[in-house]
């Protein structure tokens, strides 16, 4: 996994124009964004190359704990606004007001990229991932926030059902809650018919720039649980899980033209970066994963040709779960719901968002003890 090394006094956190990620975003079609909306680490990104940032009910919570002092005087004025709304009508209120602080800060980003790069993605409510109507709704509703706003929705079998229709209406779409070829092929498939359908209807596309993620890492936790059950001691490989299916699904995003790009996430360790540069393609960074690839010394080259290395691939085909995640006909979106890797995802969103509303509750039912 290692790329070719360079001067680390060349990537020093004083010479941002020099960084790897910065010398990436120049001399490769390849993008990043922020992973997170948070105001420190958002200008960061920006200040090296990033064209856009991600948010989920995780990222939201910390950066409300991490930025409480700006964030608790507008909660505390939600609820003084808002005196018959319950707890979650002002958790969402103020979800969306971050989102849309993030959204302000991408602002200039986005007019310097054509009105299509430079936009905030913010998700849907997690609780929502098997309402079709209800996921439609809300994404139109985060859509209207701002011009540059992106909508994150899961690719459970609801929110495949909802793609296409997203996207006719004209809605950003970055589908997450991913981790394997045939989710993120289904998602390109259905943007691709809402966009279809937008042109014959004459209606614009030239500035829509729908993703579709693939959270690497979290296949690679899920089959290292798997060994653990199985009482498998030599697992180095399955670090290259995610790395294989990534490099699988561009491969094939890039035959079937799709418009959709793909979207590469939940780092684990830096190969899931220096592996997968080179393409067409975006990394959502966390911030922490930022400043190690800008210290790495490692030089960005075209790695996302570069195949998996063949024995590797070989002991990652001996597991069941793997072979689900690579073939692109691996799954059915009606299988994509009791996939290991999104059923620990949707729960951690899930709770995360349980967690943001109760912030609202301590506000408005402060604790007498």
């Amino acid at each position: 996994m290692n790329a070719r090394k360079v001067d680390p006094a060349s990537v020093g956190e004083q010479h941002a124009s020099d960084s790897p990620l910065s010398v990436m975003t120049r001399s490769t079609p390849t993008r990043f964004f922020n992973d997170s909306c948070n105001t420190n680490e958002l200008r960061y990104a920006i200040d090296r190359g990033a064209t856009g940032a991600t948010s989920n009910p995780v990222i939201c919570l910390t950066v409300l704990k991490q930025e409480y002092e700006r964030w608790h005087p507008v909660l505390a004025q939600i609820v003084v606004d808002h005196p018959l709304w319950s707890e979650t009508q002002v958790a969402w209120e103020l979800y969306r007001r971050i989102g849309v602080a993030g959204a302000e800060l991408l602002g200039p980003v986005f007019e310097a990229n054509d009105r299509t790069w430079g936009r905030l993605s913010i998700q849907t409510d997690p609780t929502l991932y098997n309402n079709t109507a209800a996921m439609l709704s809300q994404a139109q509703e985060l859509s209207d926030l701002a011009p540059n706003m992106q909508v994150k929705m899961p690719c459970t079998s609801a929110g495949v059902a909802m793609i296409e229709e997203a996207t006719f209406r004209g809605v950003n779409l970055n589908v997450t809650v991913s981790f394997s070829v045939p989710q993120v092929i289904a998602i390109a498939e259905a943007i691709e018919r809402g966009l279809d359908r937008r042109n014959q209807d004459g209606l614009d596309t030239a500035h829509m720039a729908p993703v579709a993620t693939m959270m690497v890492g979290r296949l690679d936790d899920w089959l290292k649980v798997i060994a653990q059950r199985e009482g498998l001691t030599d697992v180095a490989h399955l670090d290259w899980a995610g790395i294989a299916c990534a490099k699988r699904a561009y491969e094939l995003f890039q035959e079937r033209k799709f418009s959709t790009r793909f979207l590469v996430a939940a780092y684990r360790h830096l190969g899931h970066w220096s592996e997968l540069v080179g393409g067409d393609l975006v990394h959502t960074m966390p911030y922490d994963w930022q400043v190690k690839a800008n210290g790495s010394g490692l030089q960005p080259s075209d790695t996302i040709h570069r195949p998996v290395d063949s024995e590797v691939l070989r002991l990652l085909q001996s597991m069941p779960e793997f072979v689900r995640a690579y073939e692109p006909a691996g799954m059915t979106p009606q299988e994509f719901n009791s996939f290991g890797p999104t059923l620990r995802t949707l729960r951690s969103f899930v709770s995360a968002w349980h967690d943001f509303v109760a912030i609202a509750r301590d506000e408005m039912l402060p604790n007498p003890d």
